[in-house]
């Protein structure tokens, strides 16, 4: 019996037991991940001020968010932008705009953009979110945690397949 992998699941096609991998969960677009995901994507406006923002944030319990104008991608907030853009600086929340301290040069990927290329963006830019964009429009957003989830879920799935396939189980 051969089996086909996909993202970790196996399906069979006859005997004796084989599996054959497809896709292994570095190889798979990121538009699988999102579609796992909660489809909600969580804007403001860069003339919000940096303390509705943080509170918008805490309430959500998110790290980031996009900023949005017209509809249109301008830039991300994120916590390390508070951190070293308005505390360190002794910015007033209050007072000061997102459009002041906000990420303006937001590195993006696209839902064909697999897991490995988004996790080498992360590390090597230092990155803890990406927005995942389809030409002007915005599909998602990936974080470190997602993606850690999606490859621990799919090792999981993995080791439970060579189990059940060892104990005979399929």
């Amino acid at each position: 019996m051969i089996f086909v992998a996909e993202f970790g699941r196996c399906i069979r096609f006859g005997f004796p037991y084989t599996c054959v991998l497809l896709n292994t969960p570095m190889n798979v677009p990121v538009s699988a991940l999102l579609g796992e995901k909660a489809s909600q994507i969580f804007s403001i406006s860069s003339t919000s001020t940096v303390l509705d923002a943080v509170h918008e944030m805490n309430r959500l319990m998110i790290g980031s968010i996009i900023v949005l104008e017209e509809d249109r991608l301008v830039g991300i907030f994120t916590e390390r932008d508070v951190l070293q853009r308005v505390v360190a600086k002794g910015l007033s929340p209050a007072s000061t705009s997102v459009a002041d301290v906000m990420t303006k040069d937001v590195e993006t990927i696209t839902p064909q953009t697999t897991l490995e290329q988004t996790m080498e963006a992360m590390t090597e830019r230092r990155h803890r979110h990406l927005p995942v964009v389809d030409g002007d429009q915005i599909k998602g957003l990936v974080s470190i945690g997602d993606v850690t989830r999606w490859i621990s879920q799919a090792n999981e799935d993995e080791a439970h397949s060579l189990r059940s396939y060892i104990m005979g189980g399929f």
